[in-house]
C-alpha cells in the first residue's frame, strides 16, 4: 500500500509519468474496437426492453415449491400464445412471466393454467397489464431526459471551462460510456427497464464528475502555457492526467465494491429484476466512466486544442527549439530532505522530448508546496 502511495506521489510530482496523451492512438483504437463490438451486439441481438417499454401482460406465481421456468413456458404455449413468454425466477419460490397483450378471458385462462401447473391457489397467481401507449410514453421521456442531460452538460462545461474543446471531449466520452454500456446489456441479455435508464443517467453523471476533475487539473496546469517555453499543451495535459489517475482509480474501486455486492445479491440471491437492472448499469458504467475520463476525454481534448493556431504555433516553436539542440527547463516537484515538496528544474534535452532528465538545482525554499 505504501508503494502504491509513493507511486501516486511520483506521478503527481512528475518524477514518473504514464504516457496517456502521447500514446492516445492506442486508447482510440481500443475504444473504437469496443464500440464496434457493442454496435454489433446491438445490431445482432438488440436490446431486450422490459414490459414497461413494450407493453404486455405480466403474471407472478407466488409461493410455489417448484419454481421452474420451463413449466411457465410450456403452460403459456399450451394456451395458444403466439410469442414465447419471458420467464424469470424471483427469489426462491416465485416466478415472473411476461407475455404479449392478452384479453381479459385469455388472462384469466392463463392464471388458472399457471395455478394448476405450479400447484398453488389461484389467488397466488397475480396478473397486470401495461398498455403500449404507456410504454411508448416512458420511452419518449427516457430519450428526452438523455438529450436534455447531454445538452446541459455541453452548456455548463463550455461556460465553466470557457472553451468548447473540453465540452466536446466530455460529450464524446459520455457517448462512449452510453454505447458500451448498452452493448453490454445487448450481449448479456439483461432487460432494459426504467431502472436501467436511471442507472444510465447515474453513470453518465459519475463519468462527467471524473472528467471535470481531470479537466480542472488540465486547466490549472495549462494556464498561461503560451508564455513559457518548457512544455507543450499536450505534455501539461498528460501531467494533469497523471496527477489525478490514482484518485480516479481509488474512487472507482470504492464505488465498485457496494455496486458489485448489489449486483451479486440482486442477480443470484434475490433474483430481483430492479436491483439487477440498475446495478449492472452502475457496475459497467463506473468502469467505463473511469476509463473514458482518463484515457479518452483528455486525449481528445488535447487533439482539439492542438488545432487552435496559437497552440499549434507554440508546439511548433518548442519542436524547433528541441530539434536545434537547445535545452529547456521543466519545473517539477521533488521531495526534500524534510519530507516537504520543493520545486526543481529538470533539464529537458532539445533533441529528445520526454527523455530522462535530472534535477539541475533546487529553488528557493519559499516556494515550498504542501502535499
Amino acid at each position: 500500500m505504501a508503494d502504491f502511495a509513493k507511486f501516486g506521489n511520483d506521478l503527481y510530482t512528475g518524477k514518473r509519468s504514464i504516457p496517456v496523451v502521447p500514446r492516445r492512438k492506442i486508447w482510440y483504437i481500443l475504444s473504437i474496437t469496443l464500440a464496434v463490438i457493442s454496435l454489433i451486439g446491438l445490431g445482432v441481438r438488440g436490446l431486450s426492453p422490459s414490459i414497461e417499454f413494450r407493453g404486455g401482460s405480466e403474471f407472478m406465481v407466488l409461493g410455489t415449491v417448484n419454481p421452474e421456468e420451463s413449466i411457465a413456458s410450456d403452460t403459456v404455449r399450451e394456451q395458444g400464445g403466439t410469442e414465447p413468454p419471458r420467464v424469470s425466477i424471483v427469489g426462491e419460490d416465485s416466478v415472473r412471466i411476461q407475455t404479449e397483450r392478452l384479453s381479459n378471458e385469455e388472462t384469466l385462462q392463463i392464471r388458472h393454467a399457471l395455478a394448476d401447473a405450479y400447484e398453488v391457489d389461484i389467488n397466488a397467481v397475480t396478473s397486470s397489464y401495461v398498455g403500449p401507449t404507456w410504454g411508448a410514453d416512458v420511452t419518449g421521456k427516457a430519450i428526452k431526459a438523455l438529450v436534455i442531460f447531454l445538452g446541459l452538460v455541453a452548456l455548463i462545461m463550455t461556460l465553466y471551462f470557457r472553451t468548447w474543446t473540453m465540452a466536446v471531449a466530455g460529450l464524446v466520452a459520455l457517448l462512449q460510456d452510453l454505447v458500451l454500456t448498452a452493448g453490454v446489456y445487448a450481449l448479456v441479455g439483461f432487460e432494459v427497464s426504467p431502472a436501467t435508464v436511471i442507472g444510465f443517467l447515474t453513470i453518465l453523471g459519475y463519468s462527467l464528475y471524473d472528467t471535470v476533475v481531470v479537466f480542472d487539473k488540465v486547466r490549472e496546469n495549462a494556464t498561461g502555457f503560451l508564455q513559457q517555453s518548457t512544455q507543450t499543451y499536450g505534455e501539461l495535459a498528460n501531467l494533469a492526467v497523471n496527477q489525478t489517475v490514482v484518485r480516479s482509480i481509488n474512487t472507482a474501486v470504492v464505488a465498485l465494491l457496494p455496486i458489485g455486492s448489489i449486483l451479486f445479491i440482486g442477480s443470484f440471491v434475490l433474483g430481483a429484476g430492479t436491483l439487477r437492472d440498475i446495478s449492472l448499469a452502475l457496475f459497467v458504467g463506473t468502469i467505463l466512466g473511469t476509463f473514458s475520463s482518463v484515457f479518452i476525454a483528455t486525449p481528445i481534448e488535447v487533439d482539439l486544442h492542438n488545432r487552435k493556431p496559437a497552440t499549434r504555433a507554440h508546439t511548433q516553436r518548442l519542436d524547433d527549439l528541441r530539434a536545434s539542440g537547445t535545452d529547456t527547463e521543466q519545473v517539477v516537484l521533488v521531495e526534500g530532505a524534510d519530507g516537504d515538496l520543493d520545486t526543481a528544474s529538470l533539464v529537458v534535452p532539445g533533441a529528445h522530448r520526454g527523455a530522462a532528465s535530472q534535477p539541475r538545482r533546487k529553488r528557493n525554499k519559499s516556494k515550498k508546496r504542501r502535499k
